[in-house]
């Protein structure tokens, strides 16, 4: 039996300016199936983007929050999502990835369904009852709540839930700063990055949102830019932290690094001057200059409870995760960037996006063996039972190596998972 069974799941000490978290929530079966119900089942969970659905027929299947859905634009031009599961004997009707359907047919009978999920036809219809394709057991169904913000597709299982918009609350202010960046829409260039991580899923929540890791983490990529003649600019690493409500969070900072949205350095050349002042004269004559500004040269990196993170730094990435067990996590990121760009800051951001967010650049390797050592290290848990989660909690303004964003997080944690509207108790 474990000796620390009665700790609770989150302290805080807010005379002493302590908040620690039980590391048992990384590890514990319990609580794994604890967040699958009060989670994944209840919270808005992003689906995807509407660039990925250009046309008619178009389609993408996904795993969210353990189930498989079809995420497609019928004829009609609506998004719709729908449970991939046939209604006969439950085999999943589409088996491709993305693709363009005027139907989907289930490989095992033969059922075919339309693009909004309806019953059309299946072999031996005089066997079944009259009336049999009206029943709406006999469709596939449907999510029952898909919404979206910005372009931004979610979906949530409990029907009772608040809006996307409410839900999403202050976050949506970052949103806007990011889709703010283009005048044709956001679109995902490409296709999906995939890979896992042997760690518990909430350690990239941490650490998608911790700036304070950044220069001895990722050290290396800090390096490689400097030995890159005109590959940064003079800006430090300065910013602060956010609570948004409702589990979300927001690090906002100024960093050296170039950004395809607005923040120039000498190694994209004259061109690339030019076109970055232009974009920043429209974005002033847009929005005006402080806007104007903080689009161009603050980076954010944002957490949309409980887990799409959206790194607006160097490049633009989506990226959201699932855990598969306590102790293993499947990641999927997109590039993102606005339509109209041009190919040479389309050029730019993607190298960016390649150099340190993607799989084999310098940041997400870095960050996989460190969140996998920390797992290693929770198999002390039972002696060594607390991570303290403190820094910057006796300021008024956090900075953006300060950890108020996170503590965000843990608080909506512990709140859908024990009912608490604070965490309780004094850490020892």
């Amino acid at each position: 039996m474990n000796p620390n069974s009665n700790d609770p799941l989150v302290m805080i000490d807010n005379e002493r300016h302590l908040f620690k978290v039980s590391r048992s929530n990384f590890t514990d079966p319990e609580v794994f199936a604890k967040e699958r119900e009060r989670i994944f089942s209840t919270c808005w969970l992003y689906l995807g983007h509407e660039s990925e659905l250009k046309k008619p027929g178009d389609f993408v299947t996904r795993v969210v929050g353990g189930r498989s859905i079809v995420f497609n634009k019928d004829r009609q031009g609506e998004m719709r999502a729908l449970f991939n599961s046939c209604p006969h004997r439950g085999a999943q009707v589409c088996r491709e990835r993305k693709g363009n359907a005027k139907a989907f047919q289930c490989f095992y009978h033969g059922w075919v369904f339309g693009q909004d999920g309806a019953l059309r036809s299946q072999p031996g219809e005089d066997s079944y009852a009259q009336g049999f394709k009206d029943d709406p057991d006999s469709n596939m169904r449907q999510v029952p709540r898909l919404e979206s913000y910005r372009g931004l597709y979610f979906i949530c299982y409990d029907p009772q839930a608040v809006t996307l918009e409410e839900y999403l609350g202050n976050a949506k202010e970052y949103l806007d700063l990011v889709c703010d960046q283009a005048v044709d829409g956001m679109e995902v260039i490409g296709g999906t990055q995939e890979y896992a991580m042997n760690a518990n899923w909430k350690l990239l929540v941490e650490n998608s949102i911790d700036g304070y890791h950044a220069v001895s983490t990722h050290a290396t990529y800090l390096d490689y830019l400097k030995s890159m003649e005109g590959g940064l600019t003079d800006v430090g690493l300065k910013g602060v932290g956010k609570d948004l409500g409702n589990g979300h969070g927001v690090i906002e900072y100024t960093a050296p690094w170039g950004r395809p949205a607005g923040q120039w350095i000498s190694l994209w050349g004259e061109e690339g001057k030019n076109e970055i002042d232009a974009l920043n004269a429209r974005n002033e004559k847009l929005y005006g200059k402080e806007k104007a500004d903080r689009i161009a040269y603050k980076n954010r990196n944002l957490l949309i409870f409980p887990n799409l993170i959206i790194n607006d730094i160097m490049s633009l990435t989506i990226r959201t995760f699932f855990p598969q067990s306590p102790s293993l996590l499947h990641v999927n990121a997109w590039a993102a960037g606005p339509r109209e760009e041009s190919e040479a800051a389309r050029q730019f951001r993607l190298s960016n996006f390649l150099e340190f967010l993607g799989p084999g650049g310098f940041a997400t390797p870095d960050d996989v063996e460190a969140l996998e050592q920390c797992q290693l290290g929770y198999r002390n848990s039972q002696e060594a039972r607390w991570n303290d989660i403190s820094k910057g909690m006796k300021l008024d303004e956090p900075s953006m190596d300060d950890e108020a964003q996170m503590r965000a997080f843990w608080r909506e944690w512990d709140r859908r998972l024990t009912g608490s509207e604070q965490a309780q108790g004094v850490g020892a």
